[in-house]
C-alpha cells in the first residue's frame, strides 16, 4: 500500500492544491472585483474633488442685527454651524463625508494703490497657517480695520509692504469707504497647518478655487489689476454693515471614501444605499441648520445674523451615475478573466484525474476480476480523494475570507470543489465499467465524435446568440451565460482545429519523408494521429491564449477610447463653454500666453419644416463654426474641410442660411420661425459623416442630448442671432505652448452650482483618462487572472503530456535500440507538440481578437469610454506576437519538464511485452 500510494498520492494532494485554487477564486474572485470596483469609485470621487468640492452648502445673511448688550463673534458662530452640519452625515458616511473649509467671498472693492487694483476680499478657513507667512501674520479681527494678508505675487505687483494702509471703497461693493491695512505675505506654493501632505493639498484647492488669492491677473484691456486678499470674519462683518449687503457663506464637504468603504455602494444593492444616503443629507442639514421653512426669506439666524434656510448643491450623484453605467460594463469586460481561469483549472483538474485513474488503471482492472463492481471503486475513489477536496476547499475559503472589505461568495466556491471532487470517481467509474472492461480493442466509429462536436458548436453559437440578444443590462451578479461563452467557444475553437491542423500536419510529414532522417516523419505522423487524444491540452492553451489577447485588446481599447473621449470633451488644446454668456473671460482667455488661434463655435436647438411639403423635418442642432479661422487652427478638421469645400466660407447673396445637412437634398429649403419671423436654411450639401465625429464640434453636441438632426452652418451666416439665443457655445483655444497654469487662475473649476462659463484644458482631461482607476481595475483583474491562468496552463499541460508519456515513451525507447540519441529524443518530442503549439497560438489569437464581434452588444465599449462613437479597436500586435511567443515557451518549458522527468525511467519501464494499453 505504501508504495501504491507513492505513485498516484501525489496527484490526489496536487488535485487538492488546484482545488483549494479554484475555490478561492470562485468564492473570492466577487469580492475582490467589488474592492477593484471600491477603488475606482474612491479614485473618481477623488477626481471630481481635486480641484471642487463634492457638496457645498450655502446660505445668504443680512448684516448682523445683535440683540442689546450682545456682540456678533461670526468666526466662532461659522464654527460651530459647520460641525452641526458635519454631524448632519448619515451614519454610514459619517467620517468620510467631512468639512473641508468655510468659505465667505466679497464682491469686489477698489483698492486704492499705485495703479490700481480691482480687489477680491475671501474669508477661508483652510487658508494657509503661520508657517506659510514669510512676513506678519494672519488677519485678525481689529475694530473697524479691515486686516489684509496677500500673496507674494501680489505684493510685489502692487509694491506693498507689511503695515501699509489702503483705503477701500465701492466697487461691485457699494457704498463702501474703509481703511485696509496690510498685515501679513504669504507663500502661495505650500501649507503650514495640519499633517504637512494634507495642508499641501487644501492650500492647492484653495490657490485652484480661489486663484486670484495666489497671484494677480491683469483685467480687461484698459482697467486695473485683479487681485485677491485673505481677511478675518470681523473684517466680512464690517464691509457688510457698510455696504447694507447681502453675503453667502458656503460649507464645502469632501467625501473622503476608502476602499473598503467605497466598496459597499458598488452593487447594485449599495449604489441605492448610496443614493438614498445623498438625498437624505442635504435635507438633514437643512433641518440640523435651521428648522423652519422660509419660503425664500430670511427667518433663520447665523449668530447675529439674519439668514435664509441652507442650500446644498453637490456633483457627486451625478459622477456616481456616470460611474454606474461605466461599472457595469468594466464588470462585463472583468467577468471574462475569472471565466476564462476557472475553464483552464477545471480542465487542469480532469486532466490530474485522468492521470491518477490511469496511474490505479491496472490495480482497478484486477479488482474488477475479482468481483468488486464499478460504483465499488468509485466510491473508494471518492472517500480516497475526500480530504484532500475537503482540504483544498477550506483553505481556498479562507484564502477568499482573507481579501479585506469583501463578502466571500461560499456557495460558488463550494459548487466548484464539488464538481472538481466528483471528476475523480466519475472518471474512475468511466474506465473500469463492465462495457469499458469487456469490450474488444477495435477502433471506434467516428459518428459519436462528430454528434459531440456539432453539440459544442450548436451550444457556442447559441451562447453567443442569446447573450448578443440578451445584451448585460440589468444583470445582478454573476451571470452564467456570460462566464460560460468565451468557455463554449474555446470547445468550438478545439473542435474546429482538431479536424483541420491534421491535415496539414500529414502533408508536411509526407513530405520530410523524402529526406533521410526519420526524427521529423515519427513526430509529425505521431502528432497528426493523435491530434483528437490533445483536445483538452488544445482547449487549455487556446483558452490562455485568447483571454489574454481578448484583455490586452479590450484595455487598448479603453485606453485609446478615453484620450479619444478626452479630445472629444475639450475640442481643441483648451475650450471655454459658455463663451457667449461670458464674453468679458472669453476675451481674457483669447489674450493668455500661449494661445495661438481662437475659433468660436455656437449652437442653436431648432424644428425645422421642410419649405416643400410642410413637414417635419426633425429636431435638430443648427452649429455654427468660424470656418476660416477652423481651416487655419486645425487643418485636419473634417468641418472646416466640408464648410470650405462648400464654399461657405466665402459668403453669400440672399438671406438664407446656408447649411450642411446630415439628411436631406441639395436645394432643399426648411423654415422655422424665431421671435415671430421667418428664418430659412437653406442645403447646400449633403453632411459628410466624419463631421458629426469632429473634436471641434465636440464641446457642444457632448453638452446638449443627442437630436435627430445635424445642421452646419458659417458663423457669418448666424450674425443676426443675439448671443442670448445660442443654447450653447465655446470658445475653442490653439496652441501648442499654451500656459495653462494662466488659463486655470482665469477661470477656476466651478464649484457645485455656480453659474458662469467652464474651461476645459486638454492636458487635464488627458491626466485624468490616465489616472482612471477605473481601467487600473480591469487591468488588474485581467493580469491578475492571466498569470493565474497560464501557471495553471503550465501544471495540465505537464501532467498531459505525463499522461501520454508511456506511448510516447514505447516510441522513443523503439527508437532509441535503433540507434536515435537523446538530444533527438529531445527534438523528437519538441517536434511532436509543436503543430499543437501552432495550432493553439493560431486559435487563440483569432478567438481573442474576434471576441468583441462575437459578443456584439453585450460587450458596449462606448458606455465606459464617452465620446462621439465607440472606441475603434487597438490591436496592440507587439503584446499579441509577446503572447503567442510566450505560449511557444511554455510549451517548451512542459517539454523540458516532462523530458526530465522521462529519463528517470529506463528502457525496461516502458518496454514491456504484452500490455493491453500499447497503443
Amino acid at each position: 500500500m505504501r508504495g501504491e500510494w507513492g505513485r498516484w498520492g501525489a496527484l490526489v494532494v496536487g488535485l487538492g492544491v488546484l482545488v483549494g485554487v479554484l475555490v478561492a477564486v470562485a468564492a473570492g474572485g466577487p469580492g475582490l472585483v467589488e474592492r477593484l470596483g471600491g477603488e475606482a469609485l474612491a479614485g473618481r470621487f477623488e477626481q471630481v474633488q481635486r480641484a471642487a468640492p463634492g457638496v457645498v452648502h450655502s446660505a445668504r445673511f443680512d448684516p448682523e442685527d445683535p440683540p442689546p448688550g450682545d456682540e456678533s463673534e461670526l468666526g466662532a458662530d461659522l464654527a460651530r454651524y459647520g460641525t452641526v452640519i458635519e454631524n448632519a452625515a448619515p451614519a454610514a458616511l459619517r467620517g468620510s463625508l467631512v468639512l473641508d473649509s468655510t468659505r465667505i467671498a466679497l464682491p469686489t472693492v477698489d483698492a486704492d494703490v499705485a495703479g490700481g487694483a480691482s480687489l477680491s476680499l475671501v474669508y477661508a478657513s483652510d487658508a494657509p497657517g503661520r508657517a506659510a507667512y514669510v512676513a506678519g501674520r494672519a488677519p485678525r479681527a481689529r475694530g473697524q480695520v479691515v486686516e489684509l494678508a496677500v500673496s507674494e505675487r501680489t505684493r510685489d505687483a502692487l509694491r506693498l509692504r507689511v503695515g501699509q494702509r489702503i483705503d477701500l471703497r465701492g466697487g461691485a461693493l457699494t457704498n463702501v469707504q474703509a481703511v485696509g491695512r496690510v498685515v501679513g505675505v504669504y507663500r502661495a506654493e505650500g501649507g503650514g497647518h495640519g499633517a504637512k501632505g494634507d495642508g499641501q493639498r487644501a492650500h492647492k484647492r484653495l490657490w485652484s478655487e480661489k486663484p486670484l488669492l495666489a497671484r494677480p491677473l491683469p483685467g480687461p484691456a484698459g482697467t486695473a489689476l485683479d487681485v485677491g486678499a485673505l481677511i478675518a470674519p470681523r473684517a466680512a462683518e464690517v464691509l457688510q454693515n457698510q455696504a447694507d449687503a447681502e453675503l453667502t457663506v458656503e460649507w464645502n464637504m469632501r467625501l473622503d471614501l476608502r476602499g473598503e468603504t467605497a466598496a459597499r455602494f458598488v452593487g447594485d444593492s449599495g449604489a441605492r444605499d448610496f443614493q438614498r444616503l445623498m438625498a437624505r443629507y442635504p435635507i438633514a442639514a437643512k433641518q440640523a441648520f435651521c428648522n423652519v421653512e422660509t419660503y425664500g426669506g430670511k427667518w433663520c439666524v447665523l449668530g447675529t445674523h439674519p439668514a435664509s434656510e441652507l442650500e446644498s448643491d453637490t456633483e457627486l450623484t451625478g459622477a456616481f451615475q456616470e460611474f454606474r453605467t461605466r461599472w457595469r460594463q468594466a464588470n462585463v469586460v472583468m467577468s471574462f478573466a475569472p471565466a476564462s481561469l476557472l475553464g483552464v483549472g477545471l480542465a487542469a483538474v480532469v486532466v490530474t484525474s485522468l492521470l491518477v485513474v490511469r496511474r490505479r488503471l491496472d490495480g482497478d482492472r484486477l479488482r474488477r476480476a475479482r468481483g468488486a463492481s464499478a460504483a465499488a471503486l468509485a466510491l473508494g475513489r471518492a472517500a480516497e480523494s475526500a480530504p484532500a477536496a475537503a482540504l483544498g476547499a477550506g483553505i481556498g475559503s479562507a484564502a477568499a475570507a482573507a481579501v479585506p472589505g469583501s463578502s466571500p461568495a461560499y456557495g460558488q466556491g463550494l459548487t466548484v470543489a464539488f464538481v472538481c471532487w466528483l471528476l475523480l470517481p466519475a472518471l474512475t467509474w468511466f474506465a473500469v465499467r463492465d462495457r469499458a472492461v469487456l469490450r474488444e480493442r477495435a477502433p471506434r466509429g467516428g459518428g459519436r465524435r462528430l454528434v459531440v462536436e456539432a453539440l459544442v458548436l450548436l451550444l457556442a453559437a447559441g451562447g453567443v446568440l442569446a447573450l448578443r440578444a440578451r445584451g448585460t443590462e440589468g444583470a445582478a451578479g454573476p451571470d452564467p451565460l456570460l462566464a460560460a461563452v468565451p468557455v463554449l467557444l474555446g470547445f468550438a475553437t478545439v473542435a474546429v482545429l482538431v479536424r483541420c491542423y491534421p491535415l496539414p500536419v500529414r502533408a508536411v510529414a509526407r513530405w520530410s519523408a523524402r529526406g533521410r532522417g526519420a526524427v521529423v516523419l515519427v513526430a509529425l505522423s505521431r502528432a497528426a494521429k493523435e491530434a483528437p487524444a490533445r483536445g483538452l491540452a488544445l482547449l487549455v492553451l487556446v483558452v490562455t491564449l485568447a483571454g489574454a489577447v481578448f484583455g490586452g485588446l479590450v484595455l487598448g481599447t479603453l485606453v485609446e477610447g478615453r484620450h479619444t473621449a478626452a479630445a472629444w470633451r475639450v475640442g481643441a488644446d483648451a475650450s471655454f463653454l459658455g463663451a457667449e454668456r461670458d464674453p468679458g473671460t472669453a476675451e481674457r482667455l483669447a489674450r493668455a500666453r500661449g494661445v495661438r488661434k481662437t475659433v468660436t463655435v455656437r449652437q442653436l436647438r431648432v424644428d425645422p419644416v421642410s419649405g416643400r411639403g410642410g413637414g417635419r423635418y426633425g429636431i435638430s442642432s443648427l452649429v455654427g463654426v468660424d470656418g476660416v479661422k477652423l481651416r487655419a487652427a486645425a487643418p485636419s478638421s473634417s468641418a472646416a474641410r466640408a464648410l470650405h469645400a462648400a464654399g461657405l466660407t466665402r459668403g453669400g447673396p440672399g438671406r438664407d442660411i446656408r447649411v450642411l445637412a446630415s439628411e436631406g437634398r441639395t436645394g432643399d429649403l426648411l423654415t422655422f420661425t424665431r421671435l415671430g419671423k421667418e428664418t430659412r436654411l437653406r442645403i447646400v450639401g449633403t453632411l459628410p459623416d466624419d463631421v458629426a465625429r469632429d473634436a471641434a464640434l465636440g464641446p457642444l453636441r457632448g453638452a446638449t442630448a443627442p437630436r435627430q438632426r445635424l445642421l452646419v452652418a458659417d458663423n457669418r451666416d448666424l450674425h443676426a442671432f443675439k448671443a442670448a439665443e445660442f443654447e450653447e457655445s465655446a470658445l475653442l483655444l490653439y496652441g501648442a505652448r499654451m500656459d495653462t497654469e494662466a488659463l486655470r487662475s482665469l477661470v477656476p473649476r466651478a464649484a457645485p452650482g455656480a453659474a458662469g462659463g467652464e474651461l476645459r484644458i486638454r492636458a487635464e482631461e488627458q491626466a485624468d483618462a490616465d489616472d482612471d482607476r477605473l481601467i487600473a481595475a480591469v487591468a488588474a483583474a485581467h493580469t491578475a487572472c492571466t498569470a493565474l491562468a497560464v501557471l495553471l496552463a503550465l501544471v495540465a499541460l505537464v501532467l498531459e503530456l505525463l499522461l501520454s508519456a508511456p506511448a510516447r515513451g514505447r516510441t522513443t525507447a523503439y527508437l532509441r535500440t535503433l540507434g536515435l540519441g537523446g538530444r533527438a529524443a529531445s527534438a523528437l518530442h519538441l517536434l511532436q507538440l509543436l503543430p499543437l503549439v501552432l495550432a493553439a497560438v493560431a486559435g487563440g489569437v483569432a478567438l481573442g481578437l474576434a471576441l468583441p464581434s462575437l459578443l456584439g452588444p453585450a460587450l458596449e465599449l462606448r458606455e465606459f469610454t464617452g465620446g462621439p462613437a465607440a472606441p475603434a479597436r487597438h490591436v496592440d500586435a507587439l503584446f499579441t506576437a509577446a503572447l503567442a511567443a510566450g505560449l511557444c515557451l511554455l510549451a517548451a518549458a512542459a517539454v523540458g519538464v516532462e523530458t526530465w522527468l522521462g529519463r528517470r525511467r529506463g528502457l525496461g519501464a516502458v518496454l514491456r511485452l504484452g500490455r493491453a494499453d500499447d497503443h
